[in-house]
């Protein structure tokens, strides 16, 4: 059983100042595998001081000196890719087929950002007039647990390249792996006090971090509940946010689709991650004049989606993170059931031969109205809504109507239509014809799926801030 009783502080080790402790479960057994130490107000507050002691000189610095620190901090993490692989299939039950290029891309997360800093333009000049990008301050980052690697390497890599200090705050259920990427950046050798890490709960540390003054800006992956509260409670201090709060992702089959093609990729869409996405295309929008075919090449796929263990490079579905998102995702087939949708596949419990851990069947409902419940919110399980329409008009306004627009996705041959289709949804991200990734596009939504963008430039202006010198 691995054992965590340390912070890392102003470049070394530290034990924590908080004494309560977490246990580490595992999603495929149900057995303990860990414990780890909470953080408190006063670790994050020795975390914010030295990150707001290196600021001093790190807020100073050249951009070539920050390049430089990006490609030590890629260096480093590289070196550890197959430790964070195994620790995202264990402690989280991340199937391999998706950990692996999920941690790749957190480790290539630092090329990418140096990679944009010749797009941005670090001083402008004209007449009598400067303006120079400068850094906003000591940067809190809070990180979600379901892809927990990916979003601290890609938060730390947009902030120490604006010249930002940082003090992170990952997903308490994901302390196993901060701790093996943060024994890697150790090997970066840092200034003292630019990288601070605090594992802990949201209302100690995450609060703490969200209320300090000396805290300019937070960056958050997470719920909507906790953006709304991280944006209510850092005005009193007007802290700079960038919030990714989640989605509802729509997937538009268009009437011309190729099925063969069309349905592996909106399982691909609906179930990567088991369902654990923020990006999930749970809402799979299908013509009703192609309904009964999309139901029986669903019916086929469905029977090829291997639940199993995640180390397995068969397994398509892993368990749930937690008993208490296994839970979730019984509620809310249940309540699909009860407000009348149809269950074409999958349904309540465990699936066979699988009792032990938080596995789930991965489910589809047919029969699926948008202002169900099951088409509002989001699950964050392997379970899909099939909503029929009439119109291309409709399929987009269904897959507008809704709270969210952080991704969404568009199936057809006509690739002229299909971009026309992509452009009217009010999503932060579209992709055609199955998942797609460029780490210099922006990442981030529209509406209640947050605030700001992240990835490449994008992601380092979001640590920026402008100022304007004038000669009289």
């Amino acid at each position: 059983m691995k054992t965590i009783t340390t912070h890392y502080i102003d470049g070394a080790f530290v034990e924590s100042h908080g004494r309560e402790t977490m246990d580490i479960i595992s999603p495929t057994s149900g057995k303990l595998i860990g414990r780890h130490t909470l953080g408190d107000q006063e670790d994050t507050r020795r975390a914010i001081a030295a990150a707001n002691r290196a600021f001093a000189t790190y807020g100073t610095s050249k951009p070539e000196d920050r390049a430089g620190i990006l490609r030590r901090l890629h260096r480093a993490a590289s070196a550890r890719i197959d430790d964070l692989t195994a620790l995202m299939v264990e402690e989280y039950s991340g199937i391999v087929q998706f950990a692996r290029p999920i941690v790749e891309s957190a480790v290539d997360a630092f090329a990418a950002a140096e990679k944009a800093f010749p797009e941005l333009q670090w001083t402008r000049s004209w007449g009598k007039t400067t303006v120079t990008l400068e850094p906003v301050g000591v940067s809190g980052l809070i990180t979600a647990w379901n892809a927990n690697v990916l979003f601290m390497c890609l938060k730390i890599a947009s902030a120490v390249g604006a010249g930002c200090t940082v003090v992170i705050k990952p997903s308490e259920m994901s302390a196993l792996q901060a701790r093996v990427l943060v024994e890697a950046l150790h090997e970066a050798k840092l200034p003292n006090g630019l990288l601070n890490v605090v594992t802990g709960l949201g209302n100690t540390v995450g609060a703490e971090l969200v209320r300090n003054p000396d805290v300019a800006k937070i960056s958050f992956t997470g719920s909507v509940g906790v953006g709304e509260g991280i944006m209510r409670d850092g005005a009193a201090t007007m802290k700079r946010v960038t919030l990714e709060l989640g989605g509802k992702s729509p997937t538009i089959l268009l009437d011309d689709a190729n099925l063969e093609k069309a349905i592996p990729a909106a399982f691909a869409l609906a179930f990567m991650n088991s369902g654990q996405a923020c990006a999930a295309g749970t809402r799979l929008l299908v013509p009703k004049s192609r309904l009964d075919e999309v139901k029986r090449a669903i019916r086929t796929a469905m029977s090829g989606l291997a639940v199993g263990d995640p180390a397995d490079p068969k397994t398509a579905i892993a368990p749930m993170v937690s008993q208490k998102q296994y839970e979730r995702v019984q509620s809310y087939i249940r309540k699909g059931i009860e407000e009348g949708a149809e269950i074409l596949a999958g349904g309540e419990g465990h699936p066979e031969g699988f009792e032990a851990g938080f596995f789930v069947k991965p489910t589809v409902f047919v029969n699926v109205k948008n202002d169900m419940t099951i088409a509002r919110e989001e699950i964050f399980g392997p379970v899909l809504c099939v909503i029929a329409y009439d119109s291309e008009d409709e399929a987009i306004r269904i897959a507008n109507d809704s709270q969210y627009g952080l991704h969404a996705a568009v199936l057809g041959t006509d690739l002229q239509r299909a971009h026309r289709v992509a452009s009217q949804i009010r999503a932060g991200r579209v992709v055609i014809n199955g998942m797609a990734d460029d780490p210099q596009a922006p990442w981030g939504g529209f509406k209640f799926s947050g605030v700001g963008r992240e990835f490449g430039r994008y992601g380092i202006e979001a640590f920026l801030e402008t100022r304007a010198i004038l000669d009289a």
